[in-house]
């Protein structure tokens, strides 16, 4: 990731905006690490289950594809695929058109965790939304290309 070299003058509001953005995402992040431990599995592997579920194309999931949502080297997605395959969360089968790729599903028994777990998750972002919102709205440039100013 590049951070632009050249940018505008950052005024002591954008980053008191700025922090309190981080410090909501970071809220979200920490009660989504606490729902996955508390369901029975680690937040990687809540991560991975519902890139699984949630992918365009559901029957064409590969570790490849998990590696790349996951921002994850593929040899780590490899092993954390055959964790989860030993943990009955996830399936491998074979690419009904080429045998050698290895297409990833969800067990029935992972998808109740994950349904389970993505309703507590679109409560707390119902609860959070507003809040997210208005801190994104804040950090909209006006006119000038400054951050709007809180009302």
């Amino acid at each position: 990731m590049k951070i632009a070299k050249k940018s505008a003058a950052i005024h002591g509001a954008s980053y008191q905006r700025l922090a309190a953005f981080r410090h909501a995402l970071r809220r979200f992040l920490a009660f989504s690490e606490t729902a996955a431990r508390a369901a029975g599995i680690t937040p990687q592997q809540h991560q991975a289950l519902l890139a699984v579920k949630g992918a365009p194309k559901p029957g064409l999931v590969t570790v490849g594809y998990l590696a790349d949502q996951l921002l994850l080297r593929p040899n780590s997605a490899a092993e954390l695929v055959e964790r989860m395959v030993k943990c009955g969360f996830l399936s491998k089968v074979g690419a009904e058109d080429d045998q050698r790729r290895i297409v990833l599903s969800l067990t029935p028994s992972a998808e109740r965790t994950l349904h389970s777990l993505s309703a507590a998750h679109i409560r707390e972002l119902r609860y959070s939304a507003p809040v997210l919102a208005g801190l994104m709205e804040m950090l909209k440039p006006d006119r000038a290309g400054r951050a709007r100013r809180k009302k």
